[in-house]
């Protein structure tokens, strides 16, 4: 089964607006379970625009479900004196998801460079892997960088579908091609598959048809915007039968 994992930064993103706590992150997070999420993903970045360091914290004992820390592990936060790293072996959640966020960037919009950072990743996944937490690597589609990833002893990486979603609509068979062989070679290395970035309901059933292997999606962006006109229940039931 491919699980669920929902991305409840653009819920602090609306919350951080206006100040105060509407809407509240950690009920949303807790409401996502109910309805039948099977994850939580988070990704704090140093500048707090929208998941902060101490919602990190504070969501963890709230739910039951797999959670799951992105960012960059060189990224220190502006308001706590301590780094990506020390909050994710603080928290110790079921995964973290390693990305390199470049300082300023609106989104994540490439994957790690695996043979460029190899001795630098070998060194971060043993840390985490020390500390109980599993670890997935944020990678393009492309077997040579998948495979380096395998070197650094990492559980997983997790595919940049960006190009996937983009290319969709012009033709998916076209699409999803990359992604296939991209998954093939991590399943070859012996790593667990993730996936993420621009998934949604037009793309995502078709993706997980033609890569039934893949272990979780990562949802925010478009999830989050299907919720205003559907209601978060009825989106994460959409979003599951997808993966069915």
């Amino acid at each position: 089964m491919t699980k669920l994992s929902v991305n409840i930064n653009k819920v602090a993103t609306i919350r951080n607006a206006r100040g105060g706590n509407t809407p509240d992150v950690l009920k949303f997070a807790v409401d996502c379970e109910r309805f039948g999420a099977q994850g939580i993903t988070v990704h704090p970045r140093p500048d707090e625009r929208h998941i902060r360091y101490a919602d990190a914290l504070a969501i963890k004992p709230q739910i039951g479900v797999e959670y799951n820390i992105e960012g960059n592990p060189k990224g220190v936060s502006k308001s706590r004196p301590y780094g990506f790293i020390d909050l994710v072996k603080e928290i110790r959640p079921a995964q973290v998801t390693l990305v390199p966020d470049a300082d300023g960037v609106l989104t994540s919009n490439a994957g790690w460079n695996t043979s460029k950072h190899q001795g630098y990743l070998t060194d971060v996944v043993k840390e985490f892997k020390q500390s109980g937490i599993r670890v997935s690597i944020f990678i393009d589609a492309d077997p040579v960088m998948i495979e380096l990833a395998a070197r650094t002893g990492t559980d997983r990486v997790e595919l940049y579908t960006e190009s996937y979603a983009s290319r969709y609509a012009a033709g998916r068979e076209e699409a999803i091609r990359p992604f296939v062989v991209a998954a093939e070679a991590a399943r070859q290395c012996g790593l667990g598959l993730n996936a993420g970035h621009d998934l949604s309901l037009q793309n995502l059933a078709y993706f997980r048809q033609q890569i039934p292997w893949v272990d979780e999606v990562s949802i925010g962006h478009a999830l989050i915007s299907d919720a205003l006109y559907l209601g978060i229940e009825e989106t994460i039931h959409r979003y599951l039968a997808c993966l069915e």
